[in-house]
C-alpha cells in the first residue's frame, strides 16, 4: 500500500514546465498564466484509491484513481488532451495523450 499522502499540498517549484507545455503545443497565453500558477492539489487517499483536487485560479478540477488501474483523465480546458494513465506505487507507470 502507498505511503499516506492525503492533506492538501502547494506547488512550491517547477522545472521546466513551459518547455513541457510548448511540447505539447499549448498557446502561449495559455502557457504564460500557466507558468503563474500556484495551484493547491488536495489528495484524499483510501488505501490504494485517490481522489485529488487540484484548484488554482485558471481553474478547478479533479481525477480519481486506483494505483494500479488505468484509469481515463480529461484535461478539458487546461490543455485539451484526453489521457488513459495508471499509477504503480511509487511511479507512474503508462500514460497515453490523444489530442481533443
Amino acid at each position: 500500500m502507498p505511503a499516506d499522502l492525503s492533506g492538501t499540498w502547494t506547488l512550491l517549484s517547477s522545472d521546466n514546465f513551459e518547455g513541457y507545455m510548448l511540447a505539447l503545443g499549448i498557446d502561449f497565453a495559455t502557457r504564460k498564466i500557466a507558468k503563474l500558477l500556484k495551484p493547491q492539489k488536495v489528495i484524499e487517499q483510501n488505501g490504494d484509491s485517490f481522489t485529488i483536487h487540484t484548484n488554482s485560479s485558471l481553474r478547478n478540477y479533479f481525477v480519481k484513481f486506483k494505483v494500479g488501474e488505468e484509469f481515463d483523465e480529461d484535461n478539458r480546458g487546461l490543455d485539451n488532451r484526453k489521457c488513459k494513465e495508471m499509477f504503480c506505487e511509487g511511479q507512474v507507470c503508462k500514460q497515453t495523450f490523444q489530442r481533443a
